[in-house]
């Protein structure tokens, strides 16, 4: 698995971890970086194959855990294992695999014309009505425009355009 940044790497130990040990790592003991340790945020990891095709991505866009570390090793092996949308990733694709890890600032709500003069490469979008929820990272190849990102997410969540919906967005510290 390639990933430069510390944040990225600590989502690599974890994931390898899980899939070649059946280990889920102690953040404290296994050495997850010490300022993850003190923060809380929503992160999402996404998991790409060599030729930049997606392999995974998990994320949850407010905290869940008791802090960052956690947040990103539950979510490194989700993405890995866990993306319905994917087989789980088997031990022997673990070197063609490259990872990310985005930290997701907390939401906030827009009007649609608020959102339709927002940049899609600096923020997120989700789209919610009753319990469905649609979510959109920043800055995804070939989503250039807000109107693209919302229709996107909107689908993922199964929301018609002509429902009443609302809109949050976010940015993302993204590291590779």
């Amino acid at each position: 698995m390639k990933g430069n940044h510390e944040y990225v790497r600590w989502a690599i130990k974890c994931i390898e971890s899980y899939i070649r040990d059946h280990k889920i790592l102690d953040p404290i003991r296994d050495g997850a970086p010490a300022d993850l340790l003190q923060r809380r945020a929503g992160a999402f990891v996404s998991l790409h194959k060599l030729d930049g095709s997606l392999r995974g991505c998990i994320g949850t866009y407010l905290p869940t855990r008791k802090n960052l570390a956690e947040e990103i090793m539950y979510n490194a092996i989700a993405a890995a294992t866990e993306d319905p949308r994917f087989e789980p990733v088997r031990e022997e694709e673990l070197d063609e695999i490259e990872v990310s890890v985005d930290i997701l600032s907390e939401p906030w709500q827009v009007t649609f014309e608020q959102y339709m003069n927002l940049d899609p490469k600096k923020y997120g979008v989700i789209v919610m009505s009753g319990f469905r929820r649609g979510l959109l990272l920043p800055d995804l190849p070939g989503v250039e425009t807000p109107d693209q990102q919302l229709k996107i997410a909107l689908r993922k969540a199964g929301i018609s355009p002509y429902e009443k919906f609302s809109i949050y967005v976010f940015t993302v510290e993204r590291y590779h």
